[in-house]
């Protein structure tokens, strides 16, 4: 096992996930949807991931879409968030906790068009059992990260998450632009 390549790949996927800049977004969420369940958020973005590891490319081929295209409907998905969190507006109506742990909380934001393109590409440089293994370990974190919502929210206070909500909105803002302009072409 090449450990270096295990680190490398395990941290371009906790960069890119970024669970501790969303503790904000996932606390606004919880309060929306009535909780976020831990173990299906995680299970869900680890599926994600994995899939798109072996079958993303072809997936989005079967049904036309290429990758900017994915990548562009996702950063529309992550505008609307970080306008909710920015301006204080509900535009996402939930379904319920369990399809909230899922959509909006394992896709898009963790494994978002972002992070399955980053998975897919990876691929190019290290082996699929070293993406499978760094994958887990950042599914590992997300279920720990979900599971201390409740300590987190304590320790911030509701003046600290406010203004991190806030804060973290117009970084949400920026990132889906990022990700829009970058796809556009």
């Amino acid at each position: 096992m090449n450990f270096d390549h295990l680190l490398t790949v395990s941290f371009t996927l906790f960069a890119i996930i970024d669970m501790l800049g969303n503790i904000p977004v996932l606390i606004s969420l919880r309060e929306k949807i009535g909780g976020i369940e831990a173990w299906k958020a995680a299970l869900a973005s680890g599926f994600l991931m994995i899939t798109f590891l072996f079958v993303g490319e072809k997936f989005l081929g079967v049904l036309g879409v290429d990758l900017p295209s994915f990548a562009l409907a996702g950063s529309i998905l992550i505008f609307i968030m970080g306008l909710e969190m920015t301006l204080g507006i509900d535009i996402f109506k939930a379904d319920g906790g369990a399809t909230g742990s899922i959509v909006p909380v394992a896709f898009p934001l963790v494994a978002g068009s972002g992070t399955l393109t980053t998975v897919m590409s990876l691929k190019t440089e290290f082996d699929d059992w070293v993406i499978c293994v760094g994958i887990l370990l950042n599914v590992l974190f997300i279920y720990i990260v979900i599971r201390l919502l409740n300590p987190i929210e304590k320790l911030l206070g509701k003046g600290g998450l406010l203004v991190v909500r806030k804060f973290m909105g117009v970084i949400l803002l920026a990132i889906a632009v990022k990700i829009f302009k970058s796809n556009l072409k």
